[in-house]
């Protein structure tokens, strides 16, 4: 009696660990700054390469973006945000050297002043 016990007390206690680490998430935030010089149609030829990754790379388990509304005057000049999410460090593994990344890059490259990368596990 004492082993099943023990044997469902494990068994449960291991399924909501697994339960508590899939609640939780992987997030990788960029944020650009493109050169003064960067057209309009070159920032569009941007985003519209960024929006196809997640049709390209089917790590990518979430995608959104946009641009600084912020009325604080603290952006210090990132104008663009882009919000991936990913189940684990593995997928992001995947994503970061990915051809279809590395293509983006290309496009990226020559309008790029800065940008800014955090990643982080989402907590509740």
């Amino acid at each position: 009696m004492k082993t099943k016990f023990l044997a469902l007390f494990l068994t449960l206690f291991a399924f909501g660990a697994m339960a508590q680490k899939s609640d939780k998430v992987l997030r990788h935030v960029v944020m650009f700054k493109f050169k003064d010089t960067a057209t309009p149609a070159q920032i569009k030829s941007v985003e519209d390469a960024f929006r196809k990754l997640p049709t390209q790379i089917k790590e990518i388990k979430g995608y959104e973006w946009g641009t600084n509304n912020s009325p604080e005057g603290l952006a210090q000049g990132f104008t663009h945000c882009f919000f991936l999410t990913f189940n684990s460090e593995a997928d992001r593994a995947v994503y970061l050297p990915h051809p279809d990344h590395k293509a983006f890059g290309k496009v990226l490259g020559p309008h790029l002043d800065k940008v800014l990368v955090v990643d982080y596990w989402t907590q509740k």
